[in-house]
């Protein structure tokens, strides 16, 4: 019988590419406004903006493209044209879109543990949006529920297993953000597997927990993470 009751997932850039198309869609927002300012500045505002309207929007695609307005506007002295906005609509719009990419070894690991372990998605961001990405990743049928939140908090972490009636010692949490997915997670003695993505967003980067922290755990990518799971049970 297993020790581990659930194997939690982030879904943006744990599960598939994310962190990348908004990478493409800041380049398209620099070269609309170059005429305006200098490619750094204006990737500065554009950050500044989106931290302001983190309290008033949250986290998502939409939100991004309400800063990306914002923050044209405002470069440009109310001068950005009809057109040029138009152009951040479609830029969002191709996001909403974009295929669902799949990160390396991550169908077949999903599968194969989904007959073992009870899985379960915990990301945050827009709801709609979120919802739409595990529909058209393929892997819905394997994840018993999927929680989108505001923010990834050990209070919220916390709700959510006492809804589910799971101790944290009993839950792993598999995560590329270590704000989000492994140190909340980690405060509530639960267990975290770290799987770096090359992109992070800023605000998500902070320092590892220390060398030997408890229930700790970091791998290369998800065709590692089924021995990580093995060894962790193994204890």
């Amino acid at each position: 019988m297993s020790s581990l009751d659930i194997i939690a997932f982030d879904a943006d850039d744990t599960l598939w590419h994310n962190e990348r198309l908004y990478a493409a869609a800041q380049d398209r927002f620099v070269e609309l406004l170059t005429h305006y300012h200098e490619p750094e500045w204006i990737r500065e505002r554009l950050f500044q903006t989106e931290m302001c309207n983190m309290q008033h929007f949250g986290y998502g695609i939409k939100a991004f493209a309400l800063s990306m307005i914002e923050t044209a506007v405002e470069l440009t002295e109310g001068r950005v044209s009809g057109c040029d906005i138009q152009a951040l609509i479609d830029v969002v719009k191709g996001m909403l879109r974009a295929e669902v990419v799949l990160l390396d070894h991550v169908a077949e690991t999903i599968s194969q543990l989904a007959a073992r372990h009870r899985l379960i998605v915990i990301t945050k961001g827009d709801l709609f949006d979120q919802e739409g990405k595990v529909a058209r990743s393929g892997l819905a049928r394997y994840f018993e529920h999927v929680e989108v939140v505001s923010e990834k908090t050990s209070a919220s972490y916390a709700a959510l297993l006492g809804r589910l009636s799971v101790a944290a010692a009993r839950f792993v949490m598999v995560g590329n953000s270590l704000r989000s997915d492994i140190l909340p997670v980690l405060a509530l003695g639960g267990r975290a597997g770290y799987v770096p993505y090359a992109l992070t967003w800023a605000p998500e980067v902070v320092e590892p927990p220390p060398a030997g922290q408890p229930g700790y755990h970091q791998i290369e990518h998800m065709g590692q993470l089924l021995k990580l799971l093995a060894e962790i049970e193994q204890r």
